[in-house]
């Protein structure tokens, strides 16, 4: 998974970094608290990243310490999808 969505991202939900996607591969639905990007279709270009107004997206390998377990949550988003 190239990009998570982290924490921050929580009730917030800007549609910002949908927006800059060139892939469409950020998705949530109405009971979904945040953002999740799908980790097979993410193309690693980066453009969501500065576009979250609350910083909450980051490449897999550089998710910080108290939000690694949302690497998992992005994830389990999408098995039963």
């Amino acid at each position: 998974m190239p990009y998570v969505i982290t924490e921050p991202c929580i009730g917030v939900k800007d549609a910002s970094c949908v927006e800059v996607c060139p892939v469409d591969c950020i998705y949530t639905d109405d009971e979904a608290p945040m953002y999740y990007i799908h980790p097979d279709e993410c193309i690693d270009c980066g453009a969501c990243e500065p576009e979250c107004p609350v910083s909450a997206i980051y490449p897999e390998d550089s998710v910080p310490e108290q939000w690694q377990h949302y690497i998992q949550i992005n994830a389990d988003y999408f098995k039963d999808k």
